[in-house]
């Protein structure tokens, strides 16, 4: 069974930087993708980034692009999201996800996703 657990959380100035962690255990993910989505107060679940566990082909929503960054450690079983530059607006919970077919398909929709984790809250202080 797999099982994602999501740290480093915790509230920021706007500026700011946090690098949150997502520890996968259960199986291997060759060819699987990892995924950071984020869920504000009264709006849908969205897509921020993600990665393919083998190779490393990543993709980021244009709102993150250029202030935010997926990594994995396969040693380590765990997928990293550094963030700088925070803004208000990126306060979400955010959450890690794991996609059994990769980066097919529509892959930004949170509905396409098969394992998630608990989530993190990211709050940014203006």
């Amino acid at each position: 069974q797999v099982q994602l657990v999501e740290s480093g959380g915790g509230l920021v100035q706007a500026g700011g930087s946090l690098r949150l962690s997502c520890a996968a255990s259960g199986r291997t993910f060759t060819g699987y993708a990892m995924g950071w989505f984020r869920q504000a107060p009264g709006k849908e679940r969205e897509f921020v980034a993600t990665i393919v566990w083998s190779g490393g082909t990543t993709y980021y929503a244009d709102s993150v692009k250029g202030r935010f960054t997926i990594s994995r450690d396969n040693a380590k079983n765990t997928v990293y999201l550094q963030m700088n530059s925070l803004r208000p607006e990126d306060t979400a919970v955010f959450y890690c996800a794991v996609r059994r077919v990769g980066l097919t398909g529509v892959f930004k929709t949170p509905g396409a996703w098969d394992y998630w984790g608990q989530g993190t809250q990211v709050t940014v202080s203006s």
